[in-house]
């Protein structure tokens, strides 16, 4: 499963007309990746509690099966955000997709571009009545007891299914060190227990007999890639890991590299495995107003999906690329084929100031209009720059995630399955059928069901969910 995190329709239209101006042609007429993949559908992408949905309760849905409150991960709608006693409740803690490949003797792994912890790769491990829970000290700041609600790094590491993962590869070594520790790279620890979990995690596999390495910069991945332990964790940066375009390619590895590593390691069960892999920082660069940073994010994560598709045969791995939820970016303007996407629209306004193709609804690239007329954006001395800001119109420190549906790309056995309009809970069932894991796995086709199957799975999914709702 390919999460493109914020990579909403409009992102998906501007960054294939990005990837064919870069390969001089117009760029209209390009596609990425999973944009050939053979069916395509919508999915709707609401918490139980808001209606336009945070990486949280969308990961929870995309993995779980069941929507949830935003803010919450792995539980279900009958806990509050930061209700840790509601969170520890049997009946409201779900499993996930990983989960079920597991207990089905299959392996999994997460790969993501942003610290291992974040909300939408936490979807695949963690229980927890709050995303930003993701080590010690944000537990007790919020008034809690972390041996009681453990932080989504202990969970990662010491709880399944996370302690079951054969890769794990991101950022955020910050959440496994204390405080006064520095990493590698300098980036300081942020807990307060004492602990060094990237320690207890070497130790955990030492203890079952299995190889393990831990790894922190490209060329030590792409060592194990050539010789793969049982167990690997690769953590790149303290924090998130670094955009793309501003990244050192001596020691930052590229989200096709982490994924072609996730899948020679995982491809060694001859069950199969789950692996979950998220071009991350779509979702930071829109909130920033950077839309070239989030257009090339997102041909990133395009570039990942076309090395999975080359080293898993078609015919027996099911690939799924949607996003968890859509962002404000507006691709507008009457501009002629083939112009620069990341350009001035060949209109102007009513005052006549240019404005761009690529603009925002809201974030922080407002400019002020004290005489009533909009600011020539592009005299200014950075216009352009990769950290310029496309102009918006509502003033906002973040620019807001988006209500719209999210497109879902399917290839593989089942693909067909995957079209039409539908809740985004229903993705991981749906998945589960074709790979026979979890609640569906029982009325599963033993091999690739023919198309009359299709009315079956759908019915059994509607009934799943409404159940566990």
């Amino acid at each position: 499963m390919f999460i493109g995190d914020g990579m909403s329709v409009p992102t998906l239209a501007a960054a294939r007309t990005l990837l064919g101006q870069r390969n001089d042609r117009p760029g209209e007429e390009a596609k990425l990746s999973f944009e050939k993949f053979p069916t395509a559908g919508l999915s709707k992408t609401y918490c139980v509690d808001q209606q336009i949905a945070d990486s949280a309760c969308s990961a929870t849905a995309y993995l779980c099966g069941v929507k949830a409150n935003e803010g919450t991960i792995g539980v279900t709608a009958a806990v509050e955000r930061r209700d840790c006693a509601a969170s520890l409740r049997p009946d409201a803690r779900l499993d996930s997709i990983a989960a079920w490949a597991l207990a089905d003797g299959r392996d999994a792994g997460i790969v993501t571009t942003t610290r291992v912890t974040h909300a939408s790769p936490a979807g695949v491990f963690a229980k927890i009545a709050n995303r930003d829970w993701e080590n010690d000290d944000s537990v007790r700041r919020a008034g809690h007891d972390p041996a009681r609600c453990p932080d989504i790094a202990q969970q990662l590491v010491h709880e399944k299914p996370g302690n079951q993962f054969k890769v794990i590869l991101g950022g955020g070594r910050r959440e496994f060190l204390s405080q006064g520790t520095l990493d590698e790279e300098g980036g300081a620890g942020l807990r307060t227990d004492g602990r060094n979990l990237i320690e207890e995690w070497q130790q955990d596999k030492r203890a079952r007999n299995a190889s393990q390495r831990y790894v922190w910069n490209r060329s030590q991945l792409l060592a194990a890639q050539a010789d793969p332990p049982d167990y690997l964790l690769g953590l790149f940066e303290p924090s998130h890991m670094q955009y793309h375009l501003e990244a050192d390619p001596a020691t930052e590895p590229t989200l096709a590299e982490m994924t072609e590593t996730a899948i020679r390691l995982l491809s060694r069960n001859e069950r199969g495995f789950f692996l979950f892999v998220e071009g991350g920082r779509i979702d930071h660069a829109h909130h920033d107003n950077y839309a070239e940073l989030a257009l090339d994010e997102t041909i990133e994560l395009s570039e990942a999906v076309a090395r999975a598709a080359t080293l898993l045969p078609e015919r027996d791995s099911l690939l799924v690329v949607t996003a968890d939820h859509a962002h404000v970016m507006a691709f507008n303007g009457y501009t002629g084929r083939g112009s620069d996407i990341l350009g001035v629209s060949d209109s102007r306004d009513r005052d006549q100031v240019p404005y761009m193709t690529l603009s925002y609804t809201n974030g922080p690239g407002h400019r002020a209009q004290p005489d009533g007329r909009r600011a020539d954006v592009t005299a200014e001395p950075d216009f352009r720059a990769l950290h310029w800001r496309s102009h918006v119109e509502v003033p906002l420190s973040s620019e807001t995630h988006g209500g719209d549906d999210v497109a879902v790309f399917a290839r593989g056995p089942q693909h067909a399955l995957f079209s039409g309009v539908y809740e985004q809970s229903q993705l991981p069932h749906l998945m589960g059928y074709a790979a026979c894991l979890g609640p569906g796995a029982r009325a599963c086709p033993a091999s690739a069901a023919p198309p009359a199957a299709a009315p079956l799975l759908l019915l059994l999914a509607l009934l799943n969910l409404a159940h566990r709702l």
